[in-house]
């Protein structure tokens, strides 16, 4: 693991981090281990850099989107990169349509139970106003 190097701009501990995103160290530590951060080291300390801020930040709004942690990985890698973005570029936009698709099913599932429950809700109170039983709501 890197030994941080002071001066290469501001530096933060892992609950700052943590307290910032409002999130547990453990997750932190876990996106860790999945390749998502690469904190330095100040003596026994873990210190993230604004790379790590920025990436934890990509992280976070990849899972608010509902991506996988690959996706998300494929998403900061990117950040990084320094060559021809395009073919990252063209792959995660395949994934960002093919997300979007799986959220517009999942709409539609959702759409028609709602529809199912409303005809059962109405077949209930027909039923209970026919037996003379007020609904209660």
């Amino acid at each position: 693991m890197p030994e941080a190097h002071v001066g290469a701009g501001p530096l933060f501990t892992i609950t700052e981090l943590a307290n910032e995103f409002d999130i547990t160290p453990r997750a932190i530590r876990f996106y860790e281990d999945m390749g998502l951060l690469t904190p330095a080291r100040a003596g026994r300390n873990r210190v993230y850099t604004q790379r790590d801020r920025t990436r934890l930040k990509l992280t976070l709004r990849g899972k608010r989107l509902g991506l996988s942690l690959q996706d998300v990985k494929q998403l900061v890698d990117m950040y990084d990169s320094q060559s021809d973005t395009a073919p990252q570029l063209r792959a995660f936009l395949s994934v960002l349509d093919q997300h979007r698709r799986q959220l517009r099913q999942q709409l539609s599932d959702i759409e028609v139970t709602l529809a199912e429950i409303s005809q059962h809700e109405e077949r209930c109170l027909a039923l209970l106003a026919e037996a003379g039983h007020p609904a209660e709501r």
